[in-house]
């Protein structure tokens, strides 16, 4: 299997570590919306969205993101890899960046995180907000 036969596969929403944040936050009364821009113009797209706390949350993968806890690093085509998950962590700034000019809160959950713990931190964010 190629590299890009890995990636296509690659679930990119709705994955479970996600699903268990977004049933937490729901049953703490809280309602979102999911998979939107934030910003008109942005090309980036928050898994969970706070439109009138303005809050944007991003549930990142440990591999992908280069979590500081459980990041590794393929053998095979190491320089293409570097460059690739570089490039997200790169990214991943740029928009918190983007976003928090515009007045938006960021808040960037991995997936490894206890779910409870993480919606608490974004429940107290949506609630100073409201």
């Amino acid at each position: 299997m190629s590299v890009g036969d890995r990636m296509s596969r690659q679930a990119t929403r709705d994955t479970s570590p996600e699903r268990l944040l977004r049933s937490e936050l729901h049953r703490r009364g809280l309602r979102f919306r999911l998979h939107q821009r934030p910003l008109p113009g942005l090309r980036r797209t928050a898994d969970i969205i706070f439109t009138r706390a303005k809050v944007a949350v991003f549930v990142d993968g440990c591999f992908w993101h280069r979590c500081p806890q459980h990041a590794t690093f393929p053998k095979t085509n190491a320089d293409w890899w570097e460059a690739k998950l570089q490039g997200n962590v790169d990214r991943d700034a740029d928009t918190v960046k983007r976003l928090s000019e515009e007045g938006w809160r960021v808040v960037r959950v991995w997936e490894h995180e206890n779910p409870s713990e993480a919606a608490g931190r974004i429940e107290q964010l949506v609630r100073a907000e409201s």
